[in-house]
């Protein structure tokens, strides 16, 4: 709860948030990529699709950039309002409040010692604070721009040549290439024996996805 206050300001540099951002906007760009079928396809229908592809990322950038505002100023409302809560409760009431909200490994190695350390921590100088600052603002800017980014990696061949064949294997070798990125990196940052084999597992995804699209016209 005191410490809530870090883990909200740093929950986007957290290397999962990260990845993860760059996979919804990589998967969305790809899928509608992926619709447009190079047998017939013109410029004018390369241009539609492209288009397509960033005004979907654009909503869904600003759409996730809002509800990351929303989740965080819904989270410190609610742990101002437990540390309003805790602050009025005896000794007991208030570590069986503070036991309800924490997570389920958490608690289970959670004793009377560490309860009231964090009981007390709520009635000092570190109860937490209501509202969104400065550094939320720009996590959100942040949080659109990776999802609007992950876009232009797919769609930059098409931009590059006008063999909508060629480029629409270029796109999805760099899809793959990223896919396979963001699972070694995730499987890395979580302490993953082999990353490698996550990588591996995304690219696996990926393929499926691809085959997938392209067996429904793409």
């Amino acid at each position: 709860m005191g410490t809530d206050l870090i883990a909200e300001r740093a929950r986007f540099v957290d290397p999962v948030d990260r990845v993860s951002e760059i996979l919804f906007g990589l998967i969305m760009a790809v899928t509608i990529v992926g619709s447009l079928s190079i047998a017939t396809a013109g410029r004018s229908e390369v241009r539609t699709v492209l288009a397509a592809a960033l005004g979907c990322n654009l909503a869904w950038g600003l759409v996730d950039a809002v509800m990351y505002l929303v989740r965080t100023l819904a989270e410190r409302t609610r742990n101002l309002g437990l540390a309003k809560q805790v602050a009025a409760a005896n000794e007991s009431d208030a570590h069986r409040l503070i036991m309800a909200t924490l997570p389920e490994h958490v608690a289970a190695i959670t004793g009377p010692s560490e309860l009231e350390g964090m009981r007390r921590r709520l009635l000092g100088p570190a109860v937490p604070q209501g509202g969104l600052r400065r550094d939320d603002y720009f996590a959100a800017i942040g949080i659109f721009l990776l999802v609007v980014a992950a876009t232009f990696p797919v769609v930059l061949p098409f931009l590059l040549t006008t063999d909508t064949r060629l480029a629409m294997h270029a796109s999805r070798i760099i899809t793959l290439a990223m896919l396979f990125a963001a699972g070694f990196t995730l499987g890395r940052y979580a302490g993953h024996a082999h990353p490698v084999r996550i990588g591996l597992v995304m690219l696996a995804f990926g393929a499926v996805l691809i085959l997938t699209v392209m067996a429904l016209g793409g």
